[in-house]
């Protein structure tokens, strides 16, 4: 008894720490970002106590990151579900806080780590910040379960509630749903599992996305503890009166689909001869320098799979890159919020810390093709729908 006790009281005051968000101090109203001028994030002008509206500039990490997926099966093809023909999937949008050593640079406005936001940086140390607001916490299975990622750090109470997929038609959001399960396809668990994780985790932590900016959400937690399940209600914040409930939510979704639509990785690297196949080895050069060349700005490349020096042909090596194309994370500095879609685009290297996790080695990494029946129109995939 005394552990459950100790269990409930620990999880309320969770809530009402998280159901806080980043900015408690926001008003309910005047949040018309066109009357406001576009502010640089990561400038020293986007400071949480220099704006007039943090619901208008991206006022915490500053960052954004535009993320993509090439995933060779679902595991859920028997369902229907199955990647886009010749598109790298949605990942999700992020966003991030810059290394330390770019804070200091001439190419940061020659803002120092003190005077933009020091309160928020000690708070949330490290490049990166998650699940920044329990009382919108739809995730199923939170990964990693804690805020900071460390066994000691909060818990991410697991969200018990209905697939927010019911959510869609009520709002007159069927053309987003559709949309979404189409291109933003998640890997061995239902798609809403992966909208909801990637909502949770990361939109949460974006000030332009705070629920102060939308509406009044009045929702209940349900935290399992050892043999019952607790339900903890998060305080109300006082918001704009006439908004949906799910403004925020589809704000988000729709903001990064918005995002995926300009980035057309699959596209960019075909017309320089870089295409899926189970037998070519591609360097990672040529894949930086074809994404390069398209976006402007080198993008970061991860890679999966054995490491190379693993590898028969890589045996003796000292190259211990991953050799197996999945992932792109396009780097971003916003003018005003994410929603607008102005953007200073960044090289990764500086503005995240490498460009790969990839095999350097010529010919050291696949680009692998999917698997039969994993890709919209294949044969194989339409029979399973049937």
């Amino acid at each position: 008894m005394r552990h459950r006790a100790g269990l409930v009281l620990g999880l309320v005051g969770l809530a009402d720490v998280a159901a806080a968000g980043l900015y408690p101090g926001i008003a309910p109203d005047n949040h018309t970002c066109a009357l406001a001028d576009p502010v640089l994030s990561c400038s020293c002008q986007a400071r949480p106590d220099k704006v007039k509206d943090s619901c208008c500039v991206e006022t915490f990490g500053g960052l954004l990151i535009a993320t993509q997926l090439w995933s060779t099966f679902t595991g859920l093809e028997d369902k229907g579900q199955v990647y886009p023909k010749n598109e790298w999937s949605i990942h999700g949008l992020w966003p991030g806080q810059l290394l330390q050593r770019f804070r200091h640079s001439p190419a940061q406005l020659s803002c120092s780590h003190e005077e933009r936001n020091p309160d928020l940086i000690t708070q949330f140390p490290g490049s990166y910040t998650q699940y920044c607001d329990f009382s919108r916490q739809y995730d199923p299975r939170p990964s990693p379960n804690t805020t900071d990622g460390q066994p000691g750090g909060v818990p991410v109470p697991a969200y018990q509630g209905e697939s927010i997929e019911k959510w869609f038609e009520p709002y007159g959001k069927l053309d987003l749903l559709a949309y979404m399960r189409k291109h933003w396809v998640s890997q061995h668990d239902s798609n809403w599992v992966f909208w909801a994780h990637e909502f949770s985790k990361h939109a949460t932590c974006f000030s332009t996305f705070q629920k102060e900016c939308y509406v009044s959400i009045v929702k209940t937690l349900h935290v399992r503890g050892r043999r019952r399940t607790f339900q903890v209600t998060p305080p109300v914040a006082h918001q704009g009166p006439k908004a949906s409930e799910h403004d925020d939510l589809f704000d988000f979704f729709e903001t990064a689909v918005a995002w995926q639509r300009r980035l057309p990785s699959f596209q960019w690297l075909s017309d320089a001869g870089i295409r899926p196949s189970n037998t070519t080895g591609y360097t990672f050069s040529a894949v930086r320098h074809a994404l390069t060349r398209a976006f402007g700005q080198p993008p970061f490349l991860g890679c999966g799979g054995p490491k190379y020096n693993e590898t028969r042909a890589g045996r003796g090596s000292n190259d211990s890159g991953r050799t197996e194309i999945n992932e792109i994370w396009y780097y971003y500095h916003v003018n005003g919020t994410p929603q607008r879609g102005d953007a200073r685009k960044l090289n990764a290297d500086e503005a995240g810390g490498r460009l790969t996790t990839c095999a350097l080695a010529p010919g050291a990494i696949k680009y692998y093709e999917r698997a039969e029946g994993s890709e919209e129109g294949d044969l194989s995939a339409e029979m399973m729908e049937m």
